[in-house]
């Protein structure tokens, strides 16, 4: 097996495991307010999440920023839970103000989760040399494997809302407060 295949697969692997799943839940909440026809949307938001999170998880592998574990555990479900609330509030007449903002915040979010995959990576790399090459593959299976889970829930919610004819808010508030009712949780457990 390649190091591309290796480290694509581990990347993949990584965000789609279970174990994981507090960025499943982040995802969920980014997820919660778009249709599957807003795709589009969703995948820029996406992107801009992975900008951020692949930003610093190359500063953090490369040993460049050193970040406090426990403050980086703290900080995720509060994204999700601040992610959710803001889906709780999302409204289809948003200005292009909104959007500028929820960009850079997807952005942002990123940040803090790639802080919370450094020692994971860095474990990964051992006593590699090269550690850009390993770093970008892993990056793009972690995408490929977001795109993965934001595709899955999409067309839940596409059932949801068409064929089991829940109402959008419904939908929209209900996976919100699940996913920020779990966020507080993790907050709590992680003080």
């Amino acid at each position: 097996m390649s190091a591309f295949e290796l480290y694509l697969k581990l990347g993949f692997w990584h965000i789609t495991d279970w174990a994981g799943y507090d960025h499943m839940l982040f995802l969920l909440a980014l997820c919660g307010a778009y249709s599957f026809a807003e795709w589009r949307k969703v995948a820029l938001l996406v992107t801009a999440f992975t900008l951020g999170h692949s930003l610093t998880l190359a500063l953090t592998a490369l040993d460049v920023i050193r970040v406090n574990a426990n403050l980086i555990e703290f900080l995720i479900p509060l994204t999700i839970f601040l992610t959710a609330l803001g889906t709780i509030f999302y409204s289809k007449s948003a200005t292009k103000r909104y959007w500028m903002l929820s960009y850079g915040l997807a952005l942002a979010f990123g940040l803090i989760h790639g802080m919370g995959f450094s020692n994971y990576f860095r474990s990964l790399l051992g006593n590699a040399n090269d550690v850009i090459a390993p770093l970008l593959y892993f990056n793009i299976g972690v995408e490929i494997g977001q795109l993965a889970i934001v595709t899955a829930i999409l067309l839940i919610g596409w059932v949801m809302r068409g064929p089991m004819r829940v109402p959008p808010n419904w939908w929209r508030i209900g996976i919100s407060v699940m996913a920020g009712g779990i966020a507080i949780w993790l907050m709590v457990e992680r003080l």
